[in-house]
């Protein structure tokens, strides 16, 4: 109908469009209500819309009642947006219906919204799931990811859906009255709000309690506000709704516990079939955890109760496309750090689970790796592993790919770790009868090829006793040659170096004697490494030691001993080659192969019968020696020379040096082992001319068994490029032996002659390079 016209010439104005304008500006209306309205006609109004509500009221009974007994129908004023009780029959029947196909609770709550919407007419409506864990409301859409909807904190964002989450009471108002209410109002992203005029929310609350979310619903129409009885027909379907919910727990609950069986199935399945490899475990395991908890990568750390240090074999440098799996890689040497220390090491340490949401928030969190990698650490998960009550493993898993680690990811991880600790204490069994079989293997070896000195030796060196000093002229000089010494005068004078540094009142002669044949004797008749080269080293570091006085007496002992052992039962190949070639050694020791073996060689022959040099020191020198001599003959593999020859470097040059400190001596009887196995470059230039022939001549022969395996030998191994001698002798004294000797030099100047030496040697060998240049040209210009 037309309304009062403003002016002549203007048109009239619409009802609808007067309506419009009270809702939107609803100050306008209560300030002309107060100025122009009586108050009696205001308590008349109040009177009548009491009485309009309460014959609102048996609306909702019927709609029970259509509903209950498929009878009839709402005869109110809100029957023209309620459907019939056939609609309602078949809204349910799909609701109970998707319940059965898919009853993941999201989805089945999506459904629920879809019939409350369609029961009370709402033009649409936004669902919201409550994240206990953030204490957020997450909008929920079946038509787009809702991982790209907005979230909305209960205590930081103030809109009307968390209000009603934080209230736990549904509540009915015009979009503008929220808008005006709310900070946030309804929130940043909800579809056709523009054209909303009434919403009415509504919490989802449990049988037990908890609160599933929010749902919001919304109509378009400005004549159709909501009323309670819309209010108490959405509350009845989420009463439904409850129940739904519950048998939809129940059902993800034995779906979840299905799933978990069938994946310790799978663990149980496929772990225990390969503990005959530990890596090929430790990646089934890193898999498999990445799998449970949907994890980016893994690490798996394993504990070493002796050291009291987490190391680890194998680091995961992601997934493969193809196949899914994991990738790992091997470091070049384990990696060890302390119980303790860092994320991995608190949790072994505490035997606790640590769930970090912001790995960069976390002191404890080591950044520098991401920093060397590129790699970006956001979450981490770190779980301990069991076995009879003490750790032995870690497991830490990083950047779960949908949000961050939850309480049942450490559920599922707990039940998980079970089976890894059983598997990997298994696997550490059968991985220690494997090294015993391997050990076995070795030593029968070892039986066949050797044996004790004989009494005949014995007796003999016995019977020629201990040179005297006249009797071994220049054996204090540095550049003394073995070479023109025989095999059992090298034992009178390795002897005779013994006793001039020892002496022999805490040491058995007899003993001596039979060590020191039996040493010979299990040097192999290799070209280099052989009885010659062990006794040239020893020879090397006595010369050392009675130049200076900056060693203790076991650390004297274990050097000399350490350097004239350091290369027993050597076979004249590198570790490189032992490990190729699957050599049951390597089996047995992964780093410093050899060296290792040349250790419990020495052990072996200090075990035999009558041969204990040091049978007369006290039970604690005597783990001490042992321990000492064991870092000597390990400090002469050269992969460690270069960490030992920086870190002693660094405290030399920066003053830091400390002869009282121990771990400074240690560096330093490393790098004089290092020198004295190197010490033929220091000999007078025939015999380094000699000895380098001798050692191309074992080079060559490990290069030809490596081309009969097909593989393909370094140039200063492959005999077809043996003019490359001089080149790589320079490149060899340039970059490992001169560096040596000068900072030996400057710990001890008194093994200056080993530097200088040296010096002259490369000199030589330059020379020799530019004598093949004037060849070549000559040879080119004939």
């Amino acid at each position: 109908m037309a309304g009062p016209r403003k002016s002549e010439g203007e048109p009239p104005v619409d009802q609808d469009e007067v309506e419009q304008f009270l809702r939107i500006n609803p100050s306008f209306v209560e300030s002309f209500i107060q100025k122009h309205v009586a108050t009696e006609t205001l308590e008349k109004w109040v009177a009548d819309r009491r009485l309009t509500t309460s014959s609102r009221k048996p609306s909702l009974s019927k709609w029970k009642f259509a509903y209950s007994n498929g009878m009839g129908s709402p005869t109110s004023s809100t029957t023209t947006h309620t459907p019939s009780s056939a609609d309602k029959s078949v809204m349910l029947k799909n609701l109970a219906l998707q319940l059965q196909r898919n009853p993941y609770v999201p989805n089945l709550l999506w459904e629920l919204g879809v019939c409350i919407s369609s029961a009370i007419s709402a033009s649409s409506f936004v669902l919201y799931l409550m994240d206990t864990e953030t204490n957020c409301l997450r909008r929920f859409s079946q038509l787009k990811n809702s991982q790209d909807l907005q979230d909305y904190h209960l205590e930081e964002d103030m809109t009307l859906a968390t209000y009603v989450c934080k209230m736990r009471e549904p509540q009915i108002m015009s979009r503008v009255e929220a808008t005006a209410r709310f900070i946030r109002g309804l929130g940043d992203n909800n579809e056709n709000l523009e054209r909303s005029y009434y919403i009415l929310c509504h919490p989802i609350i449990r049988a037990d309690g908890e609160i599933s979310g929010v749902i919001e619903l919304h109509r378009q129409d400005p004549k159709l506000p909501f009323y309670l009885d819309d209010q108490e027909i959405v509350n009845s379907y989420l009463i439904w709704g409850g129940v739904a919910l519950h048998y939809a727990d129940l059902n993800s609950v034995m779906n979840k516990q299905k799933r978990q069986n069938d994946f310790l199935l799978d663990v149980v399945r496929s772990i225990f079939q390969d503990m005959i490899s530990m890596d090929i475990l430790i990646k089934k395991v890193m898999n498999f955890a990445q799998k449970l908890v949907d994890a980016d990568r893994a690490s798996l750390f394993l504990v070493d109760s002796k050291t009291r240090e987490l190391y680890a074999r194998l680091f995961d440098t992601g997934i493969d496309t193809e196949s899914g799996l994991g990738t790992f890689e091997s470091p070049a040497q384990e990696i060890r750090f302390p119980v303790g220390t860092g994320i991995a090491g608190q949790v072994a340490a505490t035997g606790e689970i640590l769930n970090i949401a912001d790995a960069y928030k976390d002191q404890r969190f080591n950044r520098d790796v991401d920093k060397l990698t590129g790699y970006v650490t956001k979450t981490i998960l770190c779980m301990p592993i069991f076995i009879r009550g003490s750790v032995i493993g870690v497991v830490q898993m990083v950047n779960k790919k949908h949000g961050t680690f939850t309480k049942d990811d450490e559920e599922a991880f707990a039940t998980y770790a079970i089976y890894c600790g059983l598997a990997l204490h298994h696997a550490k069994l059968y991985d220690k009868i494997r090294r015993s079989e391997q050990k076995y293997n070795v030593a029968l070896e070892v039986l066949s090829y050797y044996n004790t000195c004989s009494e005949e030796e014995f007796e003999k060196a016995r019977i020629v006793g201990v040179p005297t000093a006249e009797m071994v002229v220049g054996i204090d000089d540095f550049y003394f040659n073995p070479m023109v010494t025989e095999d059992f005068q090298k034992i009178q004078f390795a002897v005779h170096m013994f006793v001039e540094l020892f002496g022999l009142s805490r040491f058995d002669l007899d003993s001596i004697y039979r060590f020191f044949l039996t040493v010979k004797k299990n040097y192999r008749r290799v070209p280099y490494h052989n009885w010659t080269h062990g006794f040239t080293v020893a020879h090397c570091m006595y010369c050392i030691l009675k130049r200076t006085d900056s060693f203790r007496r076991l650390e004297r002992l274990a050097l000399y001993i350490g350097a004239l052992c350091h290369d027993v039962d050597h076979r004249g190949k590198n570790n490189k080659f032992m490990l190729e070639s699957s050599s049951p050694i390597a089996a047995i020791y992964s780093t410093s192969t050899m060296e290792h073996h040349h250790f419990n060689q020495t052990v072996t022959i200090l075990q035999r019968d009558g041969h204990n040099i040091f049978g007369k020191l006290s039970s604690e020198e005597y783990k001490i020696i042992l321990s000492n001599i064991k870092q000597c003959i390990l400090a002469t593999d050269l992969a460690q020379f270069f960490a030992n020859k920086i870190k002693l470097e660094h405290l030399v040059d920066t003053d830091a040096f400390n002869w009282n400190a121990t771990d400074p001596r240690v560096l330093v009887q490393a790098i004089a082992m290092t020198a004295a196995d190197l010490c033929a470059s220091a000999k007078p230039w025939e015999i380094q001319l000699e000895t380098v022939n001798v050692i191309f001549l074992e080079f060559y022969e490990q290069g030809d068994m490596e081309k009969k395996a097909g593989r393909t030998p370094i140039s200063m191994m492959d005999r077809d490029r043996a003019d490359e001698q001089p080149a790589s002798q320079v490149g060899f004294l340039q970059g490992i032996c001169i560096p040596c000797y000068d900072l030996l030099h400057r710990l001890i100047p008194e093994a200056n002659p080993l530097l200088e030496g040296c010096k002259l040697n490369l000199y030589h060998w330059k020379e020799l390079i530019e004598e093949q240049k004037r060849k070549a040209v000559a040879e080119s210009d004939t």
